[in-house]
């Protein structure tokens, strides 16, 4: 059946998009002047009244249910994690006619009611304070998902509470987006430009996962549970050979990228990029950048899609940052740049960058606000799985850096010693060696995939968030320290006497008092870790360590001076990361226990047992020398005796950690000594999968999952 989907034909320009009810469907299907007001909200000029969201949810639906729609859910982002959603039909009460009339008002469409003390609220909802409340997100474009459910109205929204807390990943952002305009705009302002009336922070995440077999994966507790391996040995071959990355395709894949692709571009998301990644089994997809907070949504229905598409093609996605110990972990890499309404990229330093004011202005504004809130960023992309991975030699340490490249480094570095930055390193011709090989420029710069925070060409690279997390709060970071920094430099020069005396004395100042962030050379190595040490740049290994950022006196200020977060909405965050630290560990460790104790205990037994037997019968037979088979059962029956106790010992420590008080105290024991206790247990049994006949090992391996797709 796969197959049959795959050789369909399709024109990419005919479906992209046609599930979606975008700015064409709008400017079709809505009055002008419904339109034009609309259009007057989005861009933030004016507010949403109920007459007109009559009208447009009147035409929402129409068009909705020519799609075959039958409900309407209001998506949003709770604190999971995940998206959410209540489905409502379009039915209203039956006519004296036996009829039903399908209806859809500007209220239904505006407000939704879901129980908003079932999600994660760090405290802001108690259980019988059930009241939250969805709004529509007009500048996140409604669609239509088609699934086993038939096809359902998806409008993106914000969640909160009865009080007004956020209570999701949107409403934070979109204060963050509101901040980061309001103070970009003030500085173009400064450098003469009148004609932009907006600035919006863009983003391209790019998505790596896993695809296994369904089948196989169905057979490993610990995938189900968790989402990542929690024991296995390494096979002969893992990533050494490098052959899988950027390698061909295989055909089955293949055929569930295409369907992926589908899916995506109906959804109006511009899936543009795939390939293999390093590790086998691994992929990754890219968008063309959209607005924050479009490319959270559609970042958002990547996941889902990917998921949804595995199932059909009988292969199963796997997110968690870290499925396979040993093996290179899944991150996602978060693309920030800035850019106007009419098109201009705040961070394009044109060709000659020494001479580009405003672009040093906002470089060295960036540096500024990436050294002073390092903490708040490097806990934006902390969570339990990405702890297997930052630090790691994999994905990026976990201390924050900044890689320039050579050409911006020189000019900060003229900028420091001499006051006045003369000239731009510049790009050289590309010499292969081949006369048949076309010339080309190749970049003033080489790139740097070590560096969690890295300036490529015209944007930031973050690349340290996890692969299932949410991008919205790396963004929420990101564009909140950005607009203090933006904020502050305007404070400055808005009252300067010499504007450009003033400019060029705070671009030396941001780049001299921050330049221990920059570092160009190879974030993996010992000699950085000790260097980053010496700059005073934090080191923070863990999630746990990593949330108290949150809240901080230094983050409370910064978040509530531009309204993307109160003190209390900080303090629930801290809460709920902490809580879900704890109770990721333990579901964790409660998985092994059952698997150790259900499925790899009795299977050792087994082999053991068949062992002993098999000695004995030799021994009765011929009297033939059995130390050979005497030696493995003595090896085997010492690692069934050490995964026994280790096993006594986590259910005991696992216990304990269930009687400890809730948040910081109770995530620091799960990470001090339930994880110890977890390590202890798989040490054995990863041995022990070495020795056991395969047909007696009760789960596929690592060689089965990684290598048979």
């Amino acid at each position: 059946m796969s197959m049959e989907k795959s050789s369909e034909y399709y024109n990419v320009a005919d479906i992209f998009g046609e599930n979606v009810f975008n700015d064409s469907v709008m400017r079709e299907r809505l009055p002008k002047k419904v339109y034009q007001r609309l259009k007057d909200i989005i861009r933030g000029g004016k507010e949403l009244d109920l007459a007109t969201a009559d009208v447009i949810a009147h035409e929402m639906k129409e068009w909705a249910i020519e799609k075959g729609a039958t409900h309407y859910t209001h998506w949003f982002q709770p604190l999971t994690g995940v998206t959410a959603e209540k489905h409502d039909s379009f039915i209203t009460a039956p006519m004296e006619n036996g009829k039903v009339l399908m209806s859809f008002s500007g209220k239904e469409l505006i407000k939704g009611e879901p129980d908003a003390s079932s999600f994660p609220s760090g405290g802001l909802r108690a259980t019988f304070e059930a009241r939250g409340y969805t709004a529509w997100d007009c500048t996140s474009p409604a669609f239509v998902r088609q699934d086993a459910a038939g096809a359902t109205l998806c409008i993106p929204t914000a969640f909160c509470s009865y009080t007004g807390e956020a209570l999701d990943q949107k409403t934070p952002l979109l204060r963050s987006m509101e901040a980061v305009n309001k103070q970009a705009l003030r500085l173009i302002r400064l450098f003469g430009n009148t004609s932009s009336q907006k600035v919006t922070a863009s983003v391209g995440p790019e998505q790596e996962y896993f695809i296994v077999d369904r089948e196989k994966y169905l057979k490993r507790k610990d995938l189900i549970f968790t989402g990542r391996t929690l024991f296995g040995a390494m096979p002969p071959k893992g990533q050494e050979m490098d052959d899988h990355y950027f390698g061909s395709i295989r055909e089955r894949i293949a055929a569930y990228m295409r369907d992926v692709n589908k899916e995506l571009w109906k959804l109006g998301v511009s899936a543009k990029t795939q390939h293999n990644e390093v590790a086998p089994a691994q992929h990754e997809l890219a968008p063309i950048y959209d607005s924050a907070n479009v490319a959270v949504d559609h970042n958002q229905l990547v996941m889902e899609t990917l998921k949804k598409v595995a199932g059909r093609h009988g292969l199963q996605c796997l997110l968690h940052e870290k499925p396979f110990a040993g093996v290179n972990g899944s991150g996602k890499h978060n693309n920030w740049s800035i850019t106007t309404d009419d098109g201009i990229n705040l961070l394009d330093p044109g060709v000659t960058p020494h001479e580009n004011f405003q672009f040093l202005l906002v470089l060295t504004c960036m540096l500024k606000a990436v050294d002073i809130h390092a903490d708040l960023l490097r806990e934006s992309a902390a969570d339990v799985g990405n702890d297997h991975r930052l630090g790691a030699n994999e994905a990026p340490p976990a201390i924050i850096s900044v890689f320039l490249g050579e050409q911006l480094e020189d000019v900060l570095t003229q900028l420091i010693s001499t006051g006045e930055a003369t000239h731009s390193i510049k790009g050289s011709k590309l010499e292969t060696g081949v006369k048949t090989l076309p010339d080309f420029m190749k970049d003033a710069t080489d790139r740097n995939r070590t560096s969690p925070f890295a300036f490529t060409g015209n944007k930031f690279e973050f690349r340290m968030l996890g692969s299932q997390d949410s991008i919205a709060q790396p963004n929420v970071v990101l564009n909140t320290i950005v607009a203090e920094a933006f904020a502050e430099a305007c404070d400055v020069l808005e009252n300067a006497d010499d504007f450009e005396l003033a400019l060029h004395d705070l671009i030396k100042k941001n780049a001299t008092e921050h330049q221990k962030i920059v570092f160009n050379g190879n974030g993996y190595s010992d000699e950085w870790v000790e260097e980053a040490r010496r700059r005073g740049l934090p080191n923070i290994k863990s999630m746990v360590d990593a949330i108290p950022a949150l809240n901080t006196e230094k983050s409370v200020k910064l978040f509530e001076k531009f309204g993307v977060f109160t003190k209390a909405e900080l303090d629930s965050r801290v809460e709920i990361e902490y809580e879900t630290y704890a109770k990721e560990i333990n579901i964790e460790a409660k998985a092994m226990i059952d698997i150790a104790g259900k499925q790899i205990i009795p299977a050792v037994i087994k082999y053991t047992t068949v062992l002993a037997n098999s000695i004995s019968a030799v021994k009765a037979a011929c009297n033939a020398d059995v130390s050979a088979q005497t030696e493995l059962l003595t090896e085997v029956s010492a690692l069934l005796a050490e995964t026994r106790n280790a096993l006594t010992k986590l259910e005991q420590i696992t216990e304990e950690g269930s009687t400890i008080g809730e948040g910081r105290e109770q995530a620091v024991f799960y990470r001090d000594h339930v994880m110890a206790a977890m390590e202890a247990l798989r040490a054995p049994v990863d041995k022990l999968e070495m020795i056991v006949d395969k047909d007696m090992w009760p789960m596929p391996s690592y060689g089965d999952l990684i290598f048979e797709v």
